[in-house]
């Protein structure tokens, strides 16, 4: 009676150490799930501005999308800035992968202070720009061709800096939506998000192009509204 005792104790013992364990997971995810979240609205509205959106005609090319909600740009005379993002890439049957987790940092001088929110978008339009981007770290400028994206009617003029440029990129600021310059900035991949949304160590390019993991919510619903506006 005593070693059934002691059996039934041990066994409550390991599964209510396993419930904590899965509630401490659920509630270290609870940024990334933020983050996929704030995704999800930062695109959906910039893809409902109209004639200020990013243009179907792009993103039906598009190989990858990153998104960077609320990136934030501080400093006096020298500036600062650093954001987390996500990233899926398109297969070949034009399935989106679920979001494997970044982070921006850069800097820029001049006559500046202040600070400033701004959302970014960054589309590849390439084979190239991406596996550069997914490589651990990736510098804009200098590891791949970024350019400020057209928006609306004038990506019908800026065809050739379509071909020339391997990344577009856009920003959200105060309302104002338009191409942006992100030269020098590097982007890295986020492994600690990755472990904590995942439940296991996957990185950026077994998430993207090995399509390894599950996808946690809200993956189907950051999935569909990239589906809805590459098509």
């Amino acid at each position: 009676m005593q070693l059934l005792g002691f059996r039934l104790l041990a066994t409550t013992l390991a599964v209510i150490v396993a419930l904590s364990v899965v509630s401490r997971a659920q509630d270290y995810a609870k940024d990334e799930v933020k983050r996929v979240a704030d995704a999800i609205t930062v695109f959906s509205e910039i893809m409902g501005a109209g004639d200020r959106a990013i243009p179907k005609s792009i993103l039906g090319k598009a190989e990858g999308v990153a998104v960077f909600p609320g990136v934030i740009k501080a400093g006096f005379i020298v500036a600062a800035m650093r954001g987390r993002g996500i990233l899926s890439v398109r297969d070949e049957d034009g399935n989106w992968s679920g979001p494997a987790f970044l982070t921006l940092t850069g800097g820029s001088f001049g006559l500046q202070a202040g600070g400033q929110s701004t959302d970014l978008v960054l589309v590849i339009s390439n084979r190239k720009g991406l596996e550069n981007l997914v490589r651990n770290q990736f510098k804009i400028g200098g590891d791949a061709s970024v350019a400020a994206g057209p928006v609306g009617r004038a990506a019908q003029a800026s065809t050739d800096i379509q071909m020339r440029a391997q990344i577009l990129s856009y920003s959200r600021a105060r309302g104002v939506f338009a191409g942006i310059s992100l030269n020098g900035s590097t982007i890295r991949q986020d492994a600690d998000a990755n472990l904590r949304f995942y439940r296991r160590k996957l990185s950026t390019s077994q998430i993207v192009f090995e399509r390894l993991g599950d996808a946690p919510e809200p993956t189907p619903a950051w999935r569909a509204i990239l589906g809805e506006y590459s098509k």
